[in-house]
């Protein structure tokens, strides 16, 4: 990949890892400029009696392990199953990233995504920059019912060892239980999308929009 300024979208503090975090590793490697905007902490969303910004604190420590700078982070405080709402200053904000950051590329969730926070990013992610950056997907299979894989990216076993090194982060989400953030989810979807990239592992995506 050449170096680019990619933006990276998170409806919520774990989405991005959970649907690009091999991705992110790599193209960490690869000294590309990111900068990751995180819409929600989901404080509604946290097991009960837990402090309200246990997600923030969690998403801080993974950035701080990907050794991004804190100029490059920015985390919105928007209510969690209510971006629907703020639509209209999310395309604001992502217009305004546009201008000053100019990314090449956008990574944010599918279109096809039934979760109301995720396709609402969606939605405004396609509005902002479809005549400007190219746009990609990342996969959530427990949110799609259809996924279109157009685009494979090649990984490593240290990406994938990074991306469930990032997820072990969020404490507060192994105490729901989700099995998506287990090792055997991680490491066996990367290793059925790597079989289809002739690759050990890869992450899938749909490609939106691509401009070269």
């Amino acid at each position: 990949m050449d170096k680019k300024n990619i933006l990276i979208l998170s409806p919520h503090t774990d989405d991005a890892e959970l649907g690009c975090g091999g991705t992110i590793s790599r193209l960490l490697e690869a000294k590309n400029n990111i900068h990751w905007l995180v819409f929600s902490t989901a404080e509604d969303s946290l097991p009960k009696g837990m402090p309200k910004d246990t997600l923030r604190k969690e998403f801080i420590e993974v950035y701080k392990s990907l050794g991004f700078d804190k100029k490059n982070i920015e985390i919105l405080k928007y209510r969690v199953r209510y971006l629907f709402a703020k639509r209209q200053q999310i395309l604001e904000k992502l217009v305004e990233i546009r201008k000053k950051f100019r990314p090449n590329l956008v990574i944010g969730p599918s279109l096809n995504d039934v979760h109301q926070d995720h396709v609402v990013v969606a939605t405004e992610m396609v509005r902002a920059f479809k005549s400007y950056s190219s746009i990609i997907s990342y996969e959530l299979p427990w949110n799609h019912l259809i996924f279109n894989v157009q685009m494979l990216i090649r990984l490593e076993q240290r990406h994938i060892e990074k991306k469930l090194g990032l997820l072990n982060f969020y404490k507060s989400q192994f105490t729901k239980e989700r099995n998506y953030f287990s090792r055997e989810f991680i490491f066996g979807l990367a290793s059925a999308r790597g079989i289809q990239a002739n690759s050990h592992y890869a992450e899938a995506f749909e490609i939106i929009r691509w401009i070269e």
